[in-house]
């Protein structure tokens, strides 16, 4: 394309979440998506799992299968449209079928597709239709997926010509593992096909090895069995005769090596069986020099059974029947005999055709299974090109319906900012009154919260179940409303987008302001919570206290004599009494603080006309620096930390402001006409706070009066002064000089 053509496409942008955002509201904005700055586009990555959007397509985008999309995805994708389609703008209508005329005959990719779909309407019985839909495609690929060769090179048993055909089919899959046809069946492809016939060509060459040396089997086919019942005490037997050797070498090493007596008075305590660990765990028969080992008499009972297996499958068939005791000697030589087949046995080349026997996979390996498997995985290749054809049929019928609408979501975030439902808004939580809509899945809440937080919103971790068992967790950001009672282990109800809903519990909570009215009233809700929780903590150390009183009082009551009670009564010290001076100085305090708050009061009463300034400079110095704190935060509430916790690759700085966070979450409110009863039969009783608070404060007038702190704002007959004389404290304290 030339440069003069570039520069003929106009783009408009819109203003969401404080960021220039390209609308695409027509194929040309669409046709012309490569000339993009790609730092213009909102997002430069998305996930392909955990989305409301059709894996399917994802799928189709996703070439490289490595679970996400990417800018030169997307661009891949609108040039494949490009060369389909007749018209992009039949990509912005809503849709979930391709009119035939809508196909582009002009490219060689068109033709096809023209070909294919009206190839796949005449095999469904409609070669009029005007246009295929998904409903033909998914009809077009049961009918192929129900056929006996579909044409994805995989075969299951039931596409076997004869019997013995299906059983090696079956044997195969049993060995090697199955690979799930189109229609979902288990079955083998050639790869499968050749590996398994390898591994049986080399277990054919491993087992002649045992027939051509006779020292690999020197039992015959009894010597897989005495091999295991070597195996099963090989450990055990050599302990024994190392202790011996021991014990021949200092007769001391006897008492040492045997089971002490303490172990054994251990044992008598408890219910014992011929399996208990303990016993098996002792020697396998008495301790001594250069013994032999009994093979009936003195045999440790936890062995004594797999003994009787060695002597029957090893000891009798290689050192006769009338043996009686086993010597070392006699012990090695039995291991040397079996040496070659232990070597023989570890170099087996497949374990995973064990299973079928030895006689099975001779049989495989000597007929013509091979190329009879072979034969039918051509044939079923033989029909790739109309699977392949229903695929891309398929893919135009996605990219036609949903193209777009990813576009929406990654150029732009035009979706989410018009409240139509983002791909990755997953459902709406309902939580202490209020509906969040803005609520996205979760696979590890704490790695995601650790780069979730930077969005500075309030975030609510959930844990979802359903009675049938389902699990998933979610996150939502709470943009409205109080968090007063939000806390973890409050419970709510998750819908999701399929309208089912889920039993939610809340697991863990990021703390950030929601608004600014929260928190110009958080400072007074912090000090009436410190206040009541400092009334709790004293008011429930008073009760223990009281209550370990009473406990001591009862007891020394119980336990005392009665003649020392009398004689602690006669002795016990009168009650001491409130000192003078503590009273002067409990005065003195109280004197004090009234001046102080007195003072206050006069020096608010003194600003006359600019009182109600006062108050409101004196909230401001409260509330002012938790408002500015939250107006900073909310500033900084961005969506992108939390879609970056998901996968996502944000590209700008998506921000939710306080009016579209009002949209996110909706506080619970009354219906517009609905009649309120404002009667309620169980209210609380009101108690009488306000009369005394307006008590409180004439009570301070008249001391402020009483003080002549007001007489300036007095008429002159109303004074303190006029009406006291020199009785007023004011005037009857003398100056300081």
């Amino acid at each position: 394309m030339s440069d003069k053509n570039k520069e003929s496409h106009r783009w408009k942008f819109f203003r969401a979440g404080d960021v220039d955002q390209v609308v695409l509201a027509q194929g040309a904005d669409l046709e012309h998506l490569s000339e993009l700055d790609q730092k213009l586009w909102i997002a430069l990555s998305c996930p392909t799992q955990g989305l409301e959007f059709d894996s399917r397509t994802l799928e189709c985008i996703d070439t490289d299968h490595d679970g996400h999309v990417r800018p030169p995805e997307i661009l891949a994708a609108v040039d494949w449209a490009k060369q389909v389609f007749r018209d992009l703008d039949d990509l912005f209508t809503e849709g979930n079928s391709v009119p035939l005329t809508s196909i582009k005959e002009e490219t060689q990719l068109g033709r096809d597709l023209l070909a294919a779909s009206r190839r796949l309407l005449t095999k469904l019985g409609r070669p009029d239709a005007g246009a295929v839909s998904a409903e033909d495609v998914a009809g077009a690929a049961e009918i192929l997926a129900a056929s006996r060769f579909n044409g994805d090179g995989i075969v299951p048993a039931d596409s076997a010509d004869d019997e013995p055909t299906r059983r090696a089919i079956e044997d195969i899959i049993a060995a090697m593992g199955p690979k799930p046809d189109r229609s979902g069946k288990p079955g083998v492809d050639q790869e499968t096909i050749d590996k398994f016939f390898e591994a049986a060509a080399a277990t054919v060459a491993w087992l002649g090895q045992a027939n051509q040396d006779a020292a690999i089997r020197p039992l015959g086919s009894a010597t897989s069995e005495a091999a295991e019942a070597v195996a099963a005490v090989r450990a055990k037997v050599d302990d024994y005769f190392a202790r011996c050797r021991l014990a021949a070498f200092d007769r001391r090493a006897v008492a040492a090596l045997s089971p002490a007596e303490e172990d054994l008075t251990a044992l008598a305590g408890k219910s014992l069986t011929n399996e208990a660990t303990e016993i098996a765990q002792l020697p396998l028969a008495a301790i001594g020099a250069e013994r032999p080992l009994s093979l009936h008499d003195g045999l440790n009972p936890a062995w004594a059974s797999k003994l009787a297996a060695l002597v029957a499958a090893a000891v009798r068939p290689m050192l006769g029947a009338d043996k009686t005791a086993l010597t070392e000697s006699d012990w090695i030589t039995i291991k040397q005999r079996l040496a070659p087949f232990a070597t023989w046995q570890a170099a087996t080349p497949s374990a995973a055709l064990a299973g079928l026997g030895d006689a099975r996979v001779r049989e495989l390996h000597a007929g013509t299974f091979r190329q009879d498997l072979g034969a039918l995985v051509v044939k079923d290749a033989a029909l790739e090109d109309q699977s392949s054809q229903i695929d891309l049929v398929e893919k135009m019928i996605l990219f036609r319906r949903d193209l777009v609408r990813l576009v929406r979501n990654f150029v732009n975030f035009s979706e989410f900012y018009g409240q139509r439902r983002a791909i990755f808004q997953v459902g709406t939580l309902y939580l202490d009154g209020r509906s969040c809509s803005l609520c996205l899945p979760v696979e590890d809440a704490g790695k995601h919260a650790a780069v979730a937080g930077l969005a500075r919103a309030y975030l609510v971790y959930c844990d979802c179940t359903r009675k049938a068992g389902e699990k998933r967790s979610i996150v939502a950001a709470v943009t409205g409303g109080s968090t007063d009672n939000l806390m973890v282990g409050r419970n709510g109800v998750f819908y999701d987008h399929k309208g089912s809903d889920w039993d939610a519990a809340v697991t863990r909570i990021i703390e950030n302001p929601i608004n600014i009215r929260q928190a110009a009233w958080a400072p007074y809700k912090r000090f009436v919570r410190m206040i009541e929780e400092q009334v709790a903590k004293r008011a429930s150390a008073a009760d223990e206290e009281a209550r370990q009183k009473t406990q001591a009082a009862a007891t020394q009551t119980v336990h005392a004599d009665k003649t020392k009670a009398e004689d602690t009564a006669a002795k016990t010290p009168e009650p001491k009494r409130i000192d003078v001076g503590t009273v002067a100085a409990i005065g003195v305090a109280v004197a004090g603080m009234a001046t102080f708050l007195s003072s206050i009061l006069a020096t608010f009463l003194g600003l006359g006309m600019w009182m109600p300034v006062g108050a409101l400079g004196l909230l401001l110095a409260i509330s002012g620096p938790s408002m500015l704190i939250a107006w900073l935060k909310l500033r900084q509430r961005n969506v992108g930390p939390i879609l970056d916790a998901n996968g996502w690759s944000v590209n700008a700085l998506a921000k939710i402001n306080i009016p579209f966070g009002s949209a996110l979450t909706k506080v619970a409110a009354l219906p517009r006409g609905a009649r309120r009863q404002l009667r309620d039969p169980f209210a609380q009783k009101r108690s009488p706070w306000r009369l005394y608070l307006t008590l409180l404060v004439l009570l301070g007038l008249v001391v402020l009066w009483w003080l002549g702190h007001l007489d300036r704002y007095l008429p002159g007959k109303f004074r303190s002064d006029a009406v006291f004389g020199r009785e007023v404290p004011a005037k009857t304290v003398p100056a300081v000089r």
